[in-house]
């Protein structure tokens, strides 16, 4: 089983979240975009910018919480950039 670390940004609300999955992508996506209380619930326009795939769940979560324990929108953006996939 492969694990993806992705970053997805609304347009609606001008911000990124970082998230880790072992399901299927697409059908993550789908459920940040749907009503709910969560943080991806405030809007429904998600879209993938990045994304990293790991071979085991433990390297996934580690992935996460670095980019999530920078605490910085350049350090995202610059991730994004750097990968060539921001067009996703």
């Amino acid at each position: 089983m492969e694990y993806v670390v992705y970053i997805l940004r609304s347009t609606k609300t001008n911000k990124y979240y970082v998230g880790y999955t072992g399901d299927d992508l697409e059908e993550r996506i789908r459920k940040h975009n749907t009503n709910h209380k969560g943080y991806t619930g405030k809007a429904q326009d998600w879209h993938l910018v990045y994304k990293e795939i790991y071979a085991d769940k433990s390297s996934a979560i580690r992935r996460e919480r670095y980019i999530k324990g920078q605490k910085s929108r350049v350090y995202i953006e610059k991730l994004i950039a750097s990968s060539g996939l921001s067009d996703l």
